[in-house]
């Protein structure tokens, strides 16, 4: 039998009480000799921040996938290695959102990466997280100026 599709509700508000645990934002343990910080804010169209959104972080091989929440001013934090090949894959989840979006966090060094060559010069730096006391700076745009690139995949 097949079914079809049904629409898609939207995405959020989330429980953090049933969808956050602690140490879940930690990929490995802040002592860890190479954790790295990967962090950043995540904004609406306005420029505001989502203070109830949720992103998650998946890293290839056996680095795992942690998942974090953003606090009242936006901000997320991840305690991870530098990824094994070029870029963190990220997806958010927001209200008013009709489904998640995936995007990608690529090193500073990676910018020759052969995506990154794909995406239009003046959006790249979207894609590119920037090195600072912490790790690693990355925020997310939903909507409007600089708005972060976003990745689709086709549905079966």
């Amino acid at each position: 039998m097949n079914l079809a599709p049904t629409p898609g509700q939207t995405v959020g508000p989330f429980f953090s009480f049933a969808l956050v645990r602690d140490g879940y934002a930690d990929l490995v343990s802040p002592e860890h000799p190479h954790a790295i910080t990967l962090h950043g804010r995540v904004f609406d169209g306005a420029g505001e921040p989502v203070p109830d959104a949720l992103v998650e972080l998946t890293q290839g091989g056996d680095q795992g996938w942690g998942r974090a929440p953003t606090d009242d001013e936006g901000r997320y934090a991840f305690t991870t290695l530098s990824p094994a090949g070029s870029f963190f894959a990220i997806t958010v989840f927001a209200r008013g959102l009709l489904d998640r979006l995936f995007t990608r966090a690529y090193l500073p060094d990676a910018v020759d990466e052969a995506f990154l060559q794909e995406v239009a010069k003046d959006r790249r730096k979207t894609l590119v997280a920037t090195a600072d006391e912490r790790g690693y700076a990355f925020d997310i745009r939903l909507q409007g100026d600089d708005e972060t690139v976003f990745l689709g995949f086709p549905r079966h």
